[in-house]
């Protein structure tokens, strides 16, 4: 199912299926929104004064898809001051260090996510079954 949507970006129009889109990033202190385009590594940065009817679309289609996929593949993780909703099933790869560092590369995105058990613990627990779950293996 796919969810378009369209609007203008540093004088760019752009019509972005939502679906495709594997991350997110919204900054709690500035409530600016980011994502990254499909097959590339250039960031959307929404911010509501500026781009008020694409930040409001964005975060309702974050809500509807965070709120049916509970038990499935998206996650909220609280990392670096940021909130990110990541769609895990759009990782292709993770790594478990000897000191138990858990790490993930966002889609799209050069960003690097590590996660420790101290520091985060919900969420390296989260992505950990999840790994468990859908790969068989496990990292612990």
């Amino acid at each position: 199912m796919a969810y378009w949507i369209k609007f203008t970006y540093e004088k760019n129009t752009y019509l972005i299926d939502l679906d495709t889109i594997g991350a997110f990033s919204s900054e709690l202190d500035n409530k600016r929104l980011t994502f990254w385009l499909p097959n590339s590594s250039q960031p959307i940065i929404l911010i509501p004064h500026a781009n008020s009817d694409t930040y409001k679309q964005v975060l309702d289609y974050l809500k509807k898809t965070i709120d049916r996929n509970l038990k499935g593949a998206w996650v909220k993780i609280n990392y670096d001051r940021k909130e990110f909703a990541i769609d895990l099933s759009r990782i292709s790869s993770f790594v478990c260090e000897p000191n138990g560092r858990l790490s993930f590369w966002l889609p799209d995105s050069a960003n690097t996510i590590i996660l420790t058990r101290q520091g985060n613990q919900e969420a390296y627990q989260q992505v950990h079954e999840y790994i468990k779950n859908t790969t068989g293996h496990s990292l612990l």
